[in-house]
């Protein structure tokens, strides 16, 4: 199989550098497919979790042990705070995080969930307020990777990312995008232009297909792999595909039992890049991506199931997680094996 994109090799501060959302994510469970208006409707269970696609995968990065710096800009406000706590425990960095300058409140997520399928209420707040002037460039060029979720909640930030694409690239790195869903459903804006710059794209299935504008993901990992030289979309309960160049892999997915998929996508990122940096072979990136990723589902939101730590480093040792041999406290980089 074709090899992914050498990592650069000169010692870096982080494994992995993020710039995007943080926010809260609240979970109201058992709730009727169709809610009446002007009725109070009472849910089976609550639960506060942190979200956010961005924070998502940087804490849980950092949770396997991966060194992480994380930018965010978010409001002087309760919701902001708790999220900063939770994405503290994980062990990234934050020193370059900031606070929005007016009253905007950091955003909120509200999911409700209906049996196998939820809706998902967003207020931005401060995360579609971050433009590159919040982030210190080189503090995200001091990582080997930098990745970026989210790409149609950047709404400030989304005219200046392919200057900084460019610019990180320039600067060594090499880059990974997970744009999420599309709220407008145009799946346009800077996003193709930005894809000249991508070295790994992570989308879902049908994400895959509203990229590249294609009826099956099979078509659509055809059509961005002369674009893109490693495409990882993610299947679901079908496990993931891996596209190099002309070579296309499945990738069979760990059999559980969810309990919420809240967050899954954005844990197999996790666990992708946790490989991807270290110059593993991409299968074993993407089977530990699928390891992580049905690891995540097995707690309420998207990160829960990481700050257990006895709970995760059992899951991983069960399946086999391809990089047994990990730390969680790096003082360097140059220990880390190189492509």
């Amino acid at each position: 199989m074709p090899q992914i994109p050498n990592m650069p090799s000169l010692e870096k501060r982080f494994d992995v550098s993020i710039a995007g959302e943080i926010n809260l994510d609240l979970i109201l469970y058992g709730l009727a497919e169709e809610i009446p208006v002007e009725r109070e409707v009472l849910a089976t269970d609550f639960r506060c979790t942190l979200g956010g696609s961005s924070s998502i995968v940087a804490h849980n990065l950092a949770s396997l042990g991966a060194s992480v710096g994380f930018s965010t800009r978010l409001g002087k406000d309760e919701l902001g705070r708790i999220a900063l706590e939770r994405m503290a425990e994980s062990g990234a960095d934050l020193s370059e995080v900031v606070y929005a300058g007016d009253a905007t409140s950091t955003g909120v997520t509200v999911l409700l969930h209906h049996g196998a399928q939820r809706r998902i209420l967003t207020y931005p707040g401060t995360m579609s307020g971050m433009s590159r002037a919040d982030l210190n460039f080189d503090y995200l060029a001091s990582a080997k990777h930098f990745h970026l979720s989210s790409l149609f909640l950047q709404k400030a930030l989304a005219p200046d990312l392919p200057a900084l694409f460019r610019d990180l690239k320039h600067a060594g790195l090499t880059i990974s995008l997970d744009t999420n869903d599309d709220p407008d459903n145009v799946w346009d804006g800077v996003l193709h232009e930005l894809l000249e710059c991508v070295d790994l794209l992570l989308p879902n299935a049908e994400e895959a297909c509203r990229i590249a504008r294609r009826d099956t993901v099979e078509e659509a990992l055809v059509a961005l792999s002369s674009r893109v030289p490693c495409i990882a979309a993610k299947c679901g309960p079908a496990g993931a595909l891996l596209q190099i160049g002309d070579n296309l892999s499945r990738i069979p997915p760990i059999r559980v039992t969810p309990v919420d998929t809240i967050g899954a996508g954005d844990s197999f990122d996790a666990g992708f890049l946790y490989g991807y940096v270290r110059g593993a072979d991409p299968l074993d990136c993407a089977t530990a991506g699928n390891i992580t990723g049905a690891l995540s589902t097995l707690r309420s939101g998207g990160t829960e199931a990481f700050r257990d730590a006895e709970f995760r480093e059992s899951f991983l040792r069960k399946h086999h997680f391809p990089f047994s041999n990990r730390e969680h406290d790096y003082s360097s980089l140059s220990e880390l094996s190189q492509f």
